[in-house]
């Protein structure tokens, strides 16, 4: 069992070294609450294994059953369509001491019960790829074994960025989707910004940077006044039949609105069909 005070000194281990575990592993690296000494991975591609570790100078195991040997917590970050086949075979290696942390879209917290009996502390953690500069939402809900060590797992997971706690289901799926996915979309956004400038004669770079300091801006104005609405924010810069009010008459025309909310449910569904997928139906 990790006590509050030693969790310094857990052990974490991550099945999976892709794009979102190395951000995980940077977040926990940089904030100096784990050692690169107590970090272990696995992945199923050797190359790549090595790379990873050699690159955060962190402990690389043979197999996955070596590996949750020797962690306390166990971040389990392949992708939804393989987890069945990665945990299944080895889920009699996990016991009730473990911590166990899925980073799989998709997956209840049921279902990775149902697939793990003897590891009753279970996480789902939903953070972004900016866990790697601090600024991630993690999303996570957690099964009632983990409540008493709720504070330092928050802590934990805080390193990464917002940590906020939800239910399994809905709750998770929306932040999933409005947090995760979402920066891919405000990077859509971004897109038709930046080429809407070189259209208009801005060169590259200078139209890649007006459109980020835009961005940045309005996220850091809404930051700063944290108890003013978005709506109240948007009124304070739109001047009656001004520029931004012509612009945001022709959004709303269009019904953009609508096209974002389509596109989170569309996301929210997908997200429903991978947890789907992951068990085979007896």
């Amino acid at each position: 069992m990790i006590a509050r005070d030693h969790v310094q000194n857990a052990k974490i281990g991550f099945i999976g070294a892709g794009n979102l575990a190395q951000a995980v592993i940077r977040a926990f690296i940089d904030s100096k609450i784990i050692s690169r000494e107590n970090i272990t991975i696995t992945n199923r591609n050797e190359k790549k294994l090595e790379r990873v570790s050699q690159e955060f100078q962190v402990r690389a195991a043979k197999t996955n059953e070596e590996l949750i040997e020797r962690s306390d917590i166990v971040f389990i970050a392949v992708k939804p369509q393989d987890f069945y086949q990665c945990i299944e075979p080895i889920a009699q290696a996990f016991n009730e001491d473990h911590v166990v942390a899925s980073l799989a879209a998709g997956i209840s917290l049921q279902s990775i019960q149902k697939l793990i009996p003897s590891a009753p502390k279970v996480l789902r953690v939903m953070p972004t790829t900016a866990a790697k500069i601090k600024k991630s939402v993690v999303a996570f809900a957690y099964t009632p074994a983990v409540q008493p060590h709720l504070s330092w797992v928050t802590e934990l997971l805080s390193t990464m960025g917002l940590a906020v706690p939800v239910e399994d289901g809905e709750m998770m799926r929306s932040i999933l989707v409005a947090a995760s996915s979402g920066i891919g979309f405000v990077y859509e956004l971004m897109m038709y910004w930046n080429e809407w400038l070189e259209e208009h004669g801005i060169d590259a770079q200078t139209a890649r940077k007006v459109t980020v300091q835009t961005f940045e801006a309005a996220a850091a104005m809404a930051g700063h006044e944290r108890d003013t609405s978005i709506s109240e924010l948007q009124r304070k810069v739109v001047s009656p039949k001004g520029v931004t009010a012509a612009g945001l008459d022709s959004m709303r025309e269009l019904e953009i609105e609508r096209a974002l909310r389509i596109s989170f449910e569309k996301a929210a569904l997908r997200d429903q069909e991978l947890g789907q997928m992951i068990v085979p139906r007896n």
